[in-house]
């Protein structure tokens, strides 16, 4: 059996032998680019929730709106804390954190939804946050004991993610205590393309019920 003298002098010869490969040691039992990669898709995620959190914070108006974009922009600075520890983490493990705008979207395990109103918006970014969730879930038992470090940082967001979902629930009931009909668009048809049939669709309803053609607006 090898003397533990023996054992420190070997674990100090490799650490100045491999001394370029930072904090990863050789026992590091995972596929390390494995690992990155997955980490980066973690990234994009939270960079995806910071814009659209933001979005959310900026464009979000009405009775309800102010203690909603409190919530928006403290979800943001949250998701921006998260995407920088993870970024950490892919440098200290020698990869590179993927940022470019051109591939976020893809990469992101959710996705980027504007929404057209304030219960839209609330109910867009509940929807991202139980992605995250179950996503994170499963990347924190890929990790196992072989990355603590790892485990424990992805353990860390995921426990924040569930917080914002169930803030996000609670913001869901108090502004849509039931099907949410009658919540006021932010927008008018021709300022949001993708969504053109469906807001036109809620304004010939409007229209039907209240006589007037255009959603929020009452007849003379």
């Amino acid at each position: 059996m090898m003397s533990h003298i023996k054992q420190i002098q070997e674990i100090r010869d490799r650490a100045r032998q491999q001394i370029t490969d930072g904090a990863v040691t050789g026992d590091y039992a995972l596929d390390r680019k494995q690992v990155i990669a997955i980490l980066n898709e973690a990234l994009a995620t939270e960079l995806v929730c910071v814009l659209r959190y933001k979005f959310h914070y900026f464009m979000a108006s009405g009775i309800h709106s102010q203690a909603v974009k409190g919530e928006f922009k403290e979800h943001a600075d949250d998701e921006q804390e998260h995407a920088d520890q993870i970024a950490e983490r892919i440098k200290q493990l020698g990869g590179k954190p993927e940022m470019n705008p051109a591939t976020l979207t893809s990469h992101s395990h959710s996705e980027y939804k504007e929404g057209t109103s304030l219960t839209d918006m609330i109910r867009e970014d509940l929807i991202a946050e139980r992605i995250a969730i179950e996503s994170y879930r499963e990347i924190i038992q890929f990790l196992g004991d072989k990355d603590p470090t790892s485990k424990r940082l992805m353990e860390h967001i995921l426990a924040k993610e569930e917080e914002h979902a169930d803030d996000m629930a609670d913001l869901l009931f108090a502004v849509e205590p039931s099907t949410g009909e009658g919540s006021r668009n932010l927008y008018f048809p021709d300022e949001v393309p993708a969504a053109t049939n469906e807001i036109t669709k809620v304004g010939k309803k409007a229209g039907e019920s209240t006589g007037s053609k255009q959603p929020g607006v009452k007849p003379s």
